[in-house]
């Protein structure tokens, strides 16, 4: 056995451990499997938070996108960092009224503010066609870091179940309480690894920063500037925009949330976030160092620059370390996902199926559905193909199709109703699978725009969509109600 798979199986046991134990002296009904009790403080809501920047995509897909893309992969840089500003004034208002009205999920946050447990199933279903990609992600990426890592040695199946397995007994052990304490120690290791080998790698292969860039600006030209078409200004702007307002509106990101014990702790964090994301900075310059010393990935092998040129550069011994961090990348995020996904299908969906059920089988249930998700996940993962990929892109446009309900509630008077709320989800929804299955553009919709604007975000347009119908339905819904 090679160095650098004792070391990654020696932090997947670790992983499972820590996670165990993080249950001792809990009853673990449903707030407390869920949302912690809502008593964690200021670091371990920051881990949890800062635990979703730092998942396979960004670890494996950071870097790739820096060594196929360029200068366009500064958006994820970006799209944070304004979702953290955004997050000062609005996670607390979400937060007090969660904690007033004992809500669990986001789901239940919707219901409750539109009084309408139906709204609460669609936002439910809406966050879980969303959410199973998001894990499948994690998962494929767990095999390829052990594939690579372990130089072969683990097959990534074998990788993907382990991992799987894993997360799912934690997961239903000890629930968020076991995602925090493991995300503790992901953020201490990755911040590590990230920090030198973004150092290090420029440094070692080119000698300077400044010298690395000159000799990719050498060898293709503009790459590190955004291009005229495609990943354009439009696209960047409308990117960045599209989603910071959803960073929020994914499941788990808003169910995080609710394990706060004072709403003192969001506006903390929100100072101290961005100055977190800068880490990415790092991943990127990984990804540049290896565009000129790993050269010819293409298609999905770009993400695979990190991992080659590690490999290509250190012992097996470091190469392990690295592995270990990938790992951990897709281990705590993904149980988040489950804990999410479970709980969305156990009390939003099952309890309005069934709205007599006792809080016990709710709970229940919630854990006996996170190996159900889990499985789900496995085999999309191992056969799925290019519809999980099509889930994936439409991700964030799917969930950020919410923001425009959520904030129309927390108004004074709110002028939306829950038709209305209806209709401009729905209405979302539906133009970005549509747009995404059929791989329609903004310029084959609107061939007569601009040239400037022919490269939005399709999510644009359906949150343009979003809230025509939404502004609509509620005048004509309000209107019937005042003539009633």
């Amino acid at each position: 056995m090679s160095a650098a798979l004792i070391i990654i199986a020696a932090t997947i046991a670790s992983v499972l451990c820590l996670g165990l134990l993080a249950r001792r002296g809990k009853d673990m009904d449903l707030e407390q499997w869920s949302v912690g009790g809502r008593g964690f403080g200021t670091i371990l809501v920051f881990v949890l938070m800062a635990g979703e920047i730092y998942t396979t995509f960004t670890f494996l897909g950071g870097s790739g996108y820096a060594y196929g893309h360029g200068g366009p992969v500064l958006y994820i840089l970006c799209y944070g960092c304004l979702a953290y500003v955004i997050s000062y004034w609005l996670l607390p208002v979400l937060w007090r009224y969660a904690k007033q009205h004992r809500l669990i999920t986001q789901p239940d946050f919707f219901a409750h503010k539109y009084d309408s447990p139906a709204l609460g199933v669609l936002v439910a279903s809406v966050g879980i066609v969303a959410l199973i990609p998001y894990l499948v992600l994690q998962f494929k990426g767990l095999g390829i870091i052990v594939d690579a890592a372990a130089y072969g040695a683990i097959s990534p199946t074998l990788a993907i179940w382990i991992g799987a397995a894993v997360v799912t007994a934690y997961v239903m052990v000890s629930g968020v309480r076991g995602s925090a304490w493991t995300a503790v120690v992901k953020d201490t290791l990755i911040l590590a690894v990230v920090l030198f080998l973004g150092i290090y790698l420029p440094l070692h292969y080119y000698g300077t920063y400044e010298a690395m860039f000159g000799a990719i600006q050498a060898a293709k030209p503009n790459f590190l500037a955004l291009p005229a078409k495609g990943e354009s200004v439009a696209w960047f702007d409308s990117t960045v925009l599209l989603t910071a307002l959803g960073f929020y509106m994914w499941p788990h990101s808003f169910g995080a949330l609710f394990t706060a014990k004072e709403e003192g702790v969001f506006r903390r964090n929100a100072i101290m976030m961005p100055l977190y994301q800068l880490i990415l900075l790092f991943v990127f310059f990984v990804g540049f160092a290896a565009i000129l010393k790993v050269p010819g990935l293409k298609g999905p092998q770009i993400d695979l620059s990190l991992l080659r040129l590690s490999v290509q550069t250190f012992d097996p011994w470091f190469v392990g370390v690295i592995g270990a961090a990938g790992v951990l990348t897709a281990l705590v995020p993904g149980s988040m996902i489950l804990i999410s996904a479970a709980t969305l299908l156990a009390n939003n969906i099952f309890r309005f199926a069934r709205p007599h059920a006792t809080e016990q089988t709710v709970s229940r249930l919630a854990k006996l559905m996170v190996p159900a998700v889990a499985l789900v996940s496995v085999i999309f993962t191992l056969r799925g193909g290019s519809t999980i990929v099509s889930l994936l892109l439409m991700g964030y446009s799917f969930v950020t199709q919410l923001f425009p309900t959520l904030i129309a509630s927390l108004l004074p008077r709110n002028p939306v109703t829950r038709e209305g709320a209806f209709a401009g989800i729905c209405t979302g929804v539906a133009t970005v699978a549509i747009t995404s299955l059929t791989h329609t553009s903004v310029a084959a919709l609107f061939p007569a725009l601009p040239e400037a604007l022919q490269d939005l975000n399709i999510g644009v347009v359906a949150l343009i969509l979003n809230l025509i119908a939404l502004a609509v339905v509620s005048a004509l819904t309000r209107q019937r109600t005042a003539y009633a």
